[in-house]
């Protein structure tokens, strides 16, 4: 169930704002351990105009409520917006369908994301192996000659020499009379004229000397075709790795626009009979006018002690409206899939006062919330899988534009246009981390006594001359 605007509020400052406040922060210890759906909504002052027509539409009565606000100096959000509409209605039909669609495309689309994503982190643990394979070659050069040369050989061992299956060095070694010494020979000579200097019978001789050469050989060219292929899985991995940021990039459309196409569950919902032509509508605006504490000292609001105080965080007078609608969904023409909607309207202005680190909680709290669940899993869908194995992917991508790089400066290669070798490298802009908002601390003395009061007298103005100016601009039945 998602929690309403003034439960949240509730939570943040339970003492003003939640009717049981005291009991919840007994129980639970401090505020932002208080579950939001136990917050019982305290009884505000609030102001309400109910609006009921059959032959006029409802976008006027939001808009109209909408441009007033910004009028007055609100900087103003839209927090919720919800809709259910009855089964039997065409227009519950009709969004079906988009949703569907929506629905179809973006799972369409996270298939293709999942079949990239596995081979990206297949050329990864590819590029790894080959990482340490490429490790021995470079130990040839190293005082570390003879470890690198007893690992390739294993390698040999295990991945070439043991196609010949019963005479490979291994299977003679390890099941045949006579060549108990073969292996130990083998990984002890280096050249044929080890082999000779080795004392060894003719017969292990004659087995050892062409497996010596063949290793040598293989020595040599293996480097250079590992080295290859390491490099084309780089330039794979780089193609695979922009090709699943495009599809990212097409999925998020498609699942946020099938998120806010579904409809929310209104369970016994008087209004939503199954075989109605209805719609129910929620939409809530939330709107902020910061307290200027020069000004209401000028007007005598505020000590003229105050008059060059700078508040260690800003104030807000803040008006909450809500809006239910109960319509009735008309098309406007068979040829245009758009609706009109006609009904009853429902208005109710409230006034809170948030200082700046609750209205970051307020904000926070509705990411957290059901409202922004399906988006986190969007992003965890497409970014995230990305971001986890971003250090990794940046290790070779990196490994190989320093080569290019190289490259270019030794002369030109006509293919290194082909993989964006001559493409300026963009620098990573790192995503910026949202600082989380711990323990809001309490009010000081001055915006206890002063501030909220100011702004809580500001904000009851606001919320009262948005209810009576649209009341007599439209001459509308209401009641406070």
């Amino acid at each position: 169930m998602v929690a309403s605007i003034a439960q949240i509020i509730g939570k943040i400052n339970p003492k003003l704002y939640a009717e049981n406040g005291k009991e919840l922060l007994r129980e639970y210890g401090s505020k932002e351990e208080i579950p939001v759906d136990k917050v019982k909504e305290k009884p505000m002052k609030e102001h309400r105009l109910t609006y009921d027509s059959s032959s006029e539409t409802l976008e006027p009565v939001y808009f109209f409520v909408l441009d007033l606000m910004k009028d007055y100096g609100l900087d103003t959000e839209k927090l919720i917006d919800n809709f259910a509409s009855s089964p039997g209605s065409g227009h519950f039909g009709e969004f079906g369908q988009r949703a569907t669609i929506m629905q179809q495309q973006g799972t369409k689309i996270l298939g293709d994301i999942n079949t990239v994503l596995r081979s990206v982190l297949n050329i990864i643990y590819d590029l790894k192996e080959f990482r340490i394979r490429l490790n021995n070659y470079d130990d040839l050069k190293t005082d570390r000659k003879e470890a690198a040369i007893l690992a390739l050989k294993q390698i040999w061992l295990d991945k070439v020499d043991i196609t010949k299956g019963n005479s490979s060095i291994k299977a003679m070694a390890l099941g045949q009379a006579g060549f108990q010494t073969l292996l130990d020979a083998f990984l002890v000579a280096k050249d044929l004229k080890d082999v000779d200097k080795i004392d060894l019978n003719d017969r292990v001789k004659r087995i050892l000397r062409p497996r010596v050469l063949e290793f040598n050989d293989w020595l040599v060219q293996s480097g250079k075709e590992l080295k290859k292929r390491y490099e084309i899985e780089k330039t794979y991995l780089r193609s695979q790795v922009n090709s699943l940021k495009l599809y990212s990039r097409w999925a998020k459309p498609y699942l946020k626009t099938a998120q806010q196409l579904e409809m929310t569950e209104k369970g016994r919902e008087p209004s939503l009979v199954k075989v109605f032509n209805t719609i129910m509508l929620e939409l809530t605006l939330l709107g902020k006018s910061k307290l200027k504490i020069k000004e209401n000292v000028l007007a005598g609001k505020l000590p003229k002690q105050l008059e060059n105080y700078k508040p260690g965080r800003d104030c807000y007078s803040c008006v909450l409206v809500d809006f239910k609608f109960r319509g009735i969904p008309q098309k406007i023409s068979a040829a245009q899939p758009h609706y009109v909607f006609v009904g009853r309207a429902e208005i109710s202005f409230k006034a809170y006062v948030l200082n700046e680190d609750e209205v970051k909680k307020l904000n926070e709290e509705l990411e957290d919330s059901d409202l922004g669940d399906v988006l986190n899993l969007i992003e965890g869908a497409t970014t995230q899988s990305l971001e986890e194995l971003q250090d990794e992917i940046n290790f070779f991508l990196e490994d190989t534009e320093a080569e290019q790089k190289s490259e270019k400066k030794s002369g030109t290669n006509p293919f290194v246009a082909l993989v964006g070798g001559y493409e300026k490298k963009e620098k990573r802009k790192e995503k910026p981390v949202k600082e989380k908002i711990g323990k809001i601390k309490p009010d000081t003395f001055i915006e206890k006594e002063h501030m909220r009061p100011i702004a809580e007298e500001e904000a009851e103005d606001l919320a009262f001359r948005l209810f009576d100016v649209y009341k007599k601009a439209h001459g509308m039945p209401s009641y406070t």
